[in-house]
């Protein structure tokens, strides 16, 4: 079921891993943002926009991971747009032999394996380096690209609407999610990141993450600050005191904790200092 957050704004949340599909109206139809996840929501969702007469006239994936890559044939053809970098990210990953299939595999468990739409995945139209805004007619969003999370990442800021949609970052339920394997400096990345995110839109009056709950006003700045504690203590080699890895994570998530100790994990085999990280509580 959409939910109104905002004039123009409004945000479908499905059950898996609470995936946020963002739907932004505009003159002629809305722009829709990571829709998800599985061929039910995406066909409630699709039936959600008939019942407000409003057509898709654009898309938008956050970055190149499969859960933001998905689409529904009831949506039409439009446009669906990616940062540069993140359209080739996802146009090589895709092109591997096998690459859906090892989606699925990597579902097995979840019971939504075989619930996934795969044929119209990673269609995405690459923007031209560096485009500054989403190419529609409708509120003017600023695309904030960055290199956290995963290659060609980008945050969606509504300029008049003070919204910001941010992609897998800013997250109440989840900790930041580092790219490990895309880039050199995982930490000092994500930590910039955060700072554009700051300098834009610290007036945001909305925050919706790809994962967990909408954020009202003053929630971009708590969730940066808590964001930052936890990269800053792994870039320092101290243990994060974080509510989303220890005994208050919400009921459901405690698995982050596992995500958590893989990050450090490899953190630790990146620095070739084993014994010394997390040395300094």
């Amino acid at each position: 079921m959409l939910t109104r957050v905002s004039d123009g704004v409004l945000v479908h949340e499905a059950e898996f891993v609470q995936s946020n599909a963002v739907v932004v109206q505009g003159e002629g139809g809305v722009l829709l943002i990571d829709p998800g996840i599985t061929r039910d929501e995406l066909t409630c969702l699709a039936s959600d926009l008939d019942a407000l007469g409003a057509r898709v006239v654009a898309g938008f994936s956050t970055h190149p991971d499969w859960d933001h890559l998905l689409w529904d044939a009831r949506f039409g053809d439009p446009p669906r747009y990616a940062t540069a970098r993140g359209a080739a990210t996802a146009h090589e990953q895709l092109s591997r032999p096998g690459a859906t299939d090892e989606i699925v595999a990597h579902l097995e468990g979840t019971g939504i394996e075989d619930d996934v739409p795969m044929e119209l995945i990673g269609l995405v139209t690459g923007l031209p380096a560096g485009a500054g805004e989403v190419p529609w007619d409708g509120p003017r969003i600023r695309i904030l690209e960055h290199s956290a999370h995963a290659p060609g990442h980008a945050a969606l800021w509504i300029d008049d609407l003070r919204v910001l949609v941010a992609g897998d970052m800013l997250s109440d339920v989840l900790i930041p999610m580092l790219d490990l394997d895309g880039t050199a400096d995982p930490l000092g990345d994500y930590l910039a990141a955060l700072a554009l995110l700051e300098e834009a839109a610290s007036d945001a009056v909305v925050v919706v993450p790809g994962h967990g709950s909408v954020g009202g006003p003053g929630a971009v700045a708590a969730r940066i600050a808590q964001d930052r504690a936890y990269v800053e203590a792994l870039r320092d080699g101290r243990e994060p005191i974080d509510p989303r890895i220890g005994p208050a994570a919400r009921e459901g998530w405690e698995w982050v904790a596992d995500v958590h100790a893989g990050q450090a994990e490899a953190l630790r085999r990146r620095n070739g200092n084993e014994a010394a990280f997390f040395a300094n509580p």
